[in-house]
């Protein structure tokens, strides 16, 4: 009798249930602007990343301000790590968990100045 071994399950995408979005958490910073070296114990509590995907119920809610690949700021204590590869950072966010979305401004400002003659 030939035993045959199972092929591993491999998953391609992950896709987040209710009010989560999957992140790619950002490297930890070694180092302030400044130059000043952090040692590894020097944890903050909030962390950033880029969303890889938002749930169908956050896609669909007007109020929240959430795209893909946008870049935020959460808070990790209830994120979920999914772990897909060996060096992925991926976590399950809950959207109550996220401080804040950087974005760029879509139109430059333009400053005026007034002609003193």
């Amino acid at each position: 009798m030939v035993k045959r071994k199972k092929a591993a399950a491999t998953f391609e995408h992950v896709e987040p249930i209710g009010d989560r979005v999957l992140v790619r958490k950002d490297e930890p910073k070694r180092e302030t602007r400044g130059g000043i070296a952090l040692p590894d114990a020097a944890e903050i509590p909030t962390i950033t990343g880029r969303i890889v995907t938002i749930s169908a119920v956050v896609e669909n809610d007007e109020e929240l301000p959430l795209r893909q690949y946008d870049k935020i700021l959460f808070h990790p204590k209830n994120a979920i790590p999914v772990d897909l590869e060996h060096d992925n950072q991926l976590f399950v966010v809950p959207v109550d968990d996220i401080v804040a979305v950087f974005r760029r401004s879509t139109s430059p400002e333009v400053v005026e100045e007034a002609d003193d003659d």
